[in-house]
């Protein structure tokens, strides 16, 4: 089981810190626009302003750029790794996962403006599964997990991001604790 979740974790790492771009680079006013263009229904923002162009740019990218780097470090590492890297084409790969990523972030950031959340609001257990529930949908545009792997996704990642939440918060990386 072990095995199992390191695996996971190495998976699943360029959906993770694609997810977490858009923090990492708030301070950077490349692309800072927001998704939704500022646009309303019914007098509410759709998205918000926090979720940004640039945070979807830089999460593409990264998720990307660790895809291909795990692809590079495949022959040395084939034990930690849930598929033949060999085989995949870590610019799909990696652009699904991010994407998907950051697509379900979205559409929880949609849900929590119709129901008058404000952004940074916790929402549970949405906050802590939105985006790799978003990429588990987008991965089986190209790959076939196997039911244990979305399982043991989801219960992991969701425990473990309130905890990277708190970290974020005291490294000063984020504004709040959730």
């Amino acid at each position: 089981m072990l095995l199992l979740i390191l695996q996971i974790i190495w998976f699943y790492l360029p959906a993770a810190i694609s997810n977490s771009c858009g923090t990492l680079f708030r301070k950077l006013n490349f692309l800072n626009i927001p998704v939704d263009l500022n646009q309303k229904i019914n007098g509410k923002s759709i998205f918000g302003k926090n979720k940004t162009y640039r945070g979807f740019f830089f999460g593409v990218l990264f998720a990307i750029l660790i895809t291909y780097l795990q692809k590079i470090l495949y022959p040395y590492y084939p034990h930690i790794y849930l598929f033949d890297y060999s085989q995949i084409n870590p610019f799909i790969l990696g652009f699904l996962l991010g994407l998907g990523a950051l697509f379900g972030d979205l559409i929880e950031s949609f849900v929590k403006r119709r129901l008058n959340k404000k952004p940074g609001q916790p929402f549970i257990p949405f906050d802590q599964i939105d985006w790799i529930l978003g990429a588990n949908i987008f991965l089986l545009l190209y790959i076939f997990p196997t039911w244990q792997m979305l399982l043991v996704s989801l219960v992991f990642f969701g425990l473990m991001h309130p905890i990277s939440n708190i970290l974020a918060y005291y490294l000063k990386i984020k504004d709040t604790k959730y």
